[in-house]
């Protein structure tokens, strides 16, 4: 009987492997679309990783082809928020299981991000649904959020949260909701928890309902899938751990996590009335400790340590995913961390690699070659670039020319005057905008220091004008030389 009890489990494991099989690289949604004038730009479809971090993630790109098509395929099991992004344009909606969606995007001016920067002052990619019927989850979702738009501004003066908004507006506001939205709605649908959470999020920021109410009557059962539910949860526990609570003072809470015993805090983290349950527990945890990385009052190394061992000791598959997830996150934010690499065309269109100038102190510049802030830094680069070359050659002048056409840089390179005081490595972006958001690049010129092992040398570098290329770190400094037993 033993032994076939453990055929049937080895048959069922194989089976249980045989289906993960399959649904790796399973698609159930697909999303066609048409660009105007956009053939040959990439088109990505991205989400976020998870909404503890909201990290972005890649679901599928492709290449818009000759007659402006393109198609994007990708895998859902629950509603979940997407975007498509072009260059440094994007749109956002939901996207269910099982279904086709049908997109168009007409003429469009892609040169908007070279007159104004459009991470200050975004400009969304104008995509078209075409086919969709009125029952679409989009379209409910738009009409909804439309409605509370207009009662907001309608009753301006009793909502306005520089005050305390007025109870009763807000009774009415969400009593209109109810009628309009969710009578004869399935309460268990996802549309219906997107009204009822986003409606508690707003009563909690207006202050209309306690964090102490919304976590004993709304919080359990957790919904990990639910990332309407996940937000609304944050909102809940945002700094109500890393500020102190009534039973643990901050300065105790730093103690905690500076030692590193994750049992320990976590077991003084369950007096809290509400963090009695060891899973709402270990999820408020792991927004605490995000928080907790970008406080002065906290450790950072001790918080790292921390989310490392919450990661190794928690019986949750979703919390050890999310620690993991938080420690990347960490790890793209911390100074000393690994540059993001490229591979670039330079003046001569050769391919060059970031990771060709390991090795070497790489003065890491991007700039736009019409941009009068970024010239100006280059003429001092230029100015010190023999000095800087002659006296430390472990260090190198790398830039990056984010110009939409080539041919800027190559003028400037090789037709201009100044061209010939700019004798450094060069190289285009190639539409690569993927590249500078992983980089940070929102407005022009921008630099980066990467030492010898490819690590960023600081969290925001000093431009050229600052003096940075006569005082850098690959300076070794005479008073920390190895001396005899006296210092002459």
């Amino acid at each position: 009987m033993a032994n076939c009890r453990w055929k049937n489990h080895m048959i069922a494991l194989c089976a249980l492997l045989l289906l993960s099989f399959v649904a790796e690289g399973q698609t159930n949604v697909s999303i066609r679309g048409t660009v105007e004038g956009g053939s040959g730009k990439g088109v990505l479809l991205g989400a976020y990783s998870d909404m503890l971090t909201q990290r972005e993630v890649a679901l599928d790109s492709v290449k818009v082809d000759s007659s402006g098509r393109f198609e994007l395929r990708c895998y859902a099991n629950y509603p979940r928020l997407v975007f498509v992004q072009m260059e440094c344009y994007s749109q956002s909606f939901y996207i269910e299981p099982g279904r086709d969606y049908e997109v168009y995007v007409p003429e469009f001016d892609w040169d908007q991000n070279e007159k104004h920067n459009v991470f200050l002052d975004p400009v969304a990619l104008p995509l078209r649904f075409l086919n969709i019927d009125s029952n679409d989850l989009n379209l409910k979702i738009m009409r909804y959020e439309d409605a509370v738009d207009s009662f907001l501004t309608a009753n301006r003066e009793r909502m306005d949260f520089r005050f305390r908004p007025d109870r009763r507006a807000f009774k009415e506001m969400r009593t209109m909701v109810e009628n309009r939205f969710l009578k004869g709605e399935d309460e268990n649908s996802f549309y219906a928890r997107y009204v009822k959470y986003t409606m508690l999020e707003m009563g909690l920021a207006m202050r209309m309902d306690s964090r102490v109410r919304l976590a004993a009557k709304y919080v359990e059962p957790l919904r990990y899938h639910d990332e309407t539910y996940m937000r609304f949860f944050f909102e809940v526990f945002s700094h109500a751990i890393s500020g102190g609570t009534k039973k643990v003072a901050q300065w105790k809470m730093a103690e905690w996590v500076r030692s590193g015993n994750v049992a320990g805090w976590l077991d003084t983290l369950g007096l809290d009335p509400l963090l009695q349950n060891e899973q709402v527990r270990e999820l408020a945890a792991l927004e605490a400790l995000k928080e907790m990385y970008y406080d002065k009052a906290y450790d950072r190394q001790g918080v790292v340590a921390t989310t490392k061992a919450l990661r190794n000791a928690t019986k949750f598959e979703e919390h050890r995913t999310l620690a993991e997830s938080l420690l990347e996150s960490f790890a793209e934010h911390e100074r000393g961390g690994k540059a993001g690499g490229f591979t670039l065309p330079d003046v001569e269109r050769h391919m060059v690699s970031l990771d060709d100038f390991k090795g070497k102190w790489v003065y890491l510049s991007f700039v736009r070659v019409g941009d009068p802030h970024s010239i100006k830094e280059l003429e001092t680069m230029a100015h010190f670039r023999d000095t800087v070359y002659k006296s430390w050659p472990d260090v190198v002048f790398v830039t990056v020319s984010c110009d939409r056409e080539f041919q800027k840089m190559y003028h400037l390179l090789k037709s201009s005057k100044k061209g010939a005081r700019y004798t450094w490595t060069w190289l285009h972006f190639d539409g690569n905008y993927r590249m500078l958001e992983r980089f940070g690049v929102t407005s022009y010129p921008t630099f980066f220091l990467i030492d010898p092992e490819g690590k960023q040398v600081y969290d925001y570098t000093p431009a050229p004008a600052s003096g940075i290329l006569l005082r850098g770190p690959w300076i070794k400094n005479e008073d920390n030389r190895e001396w005899g037993t006296y210092k002459f």
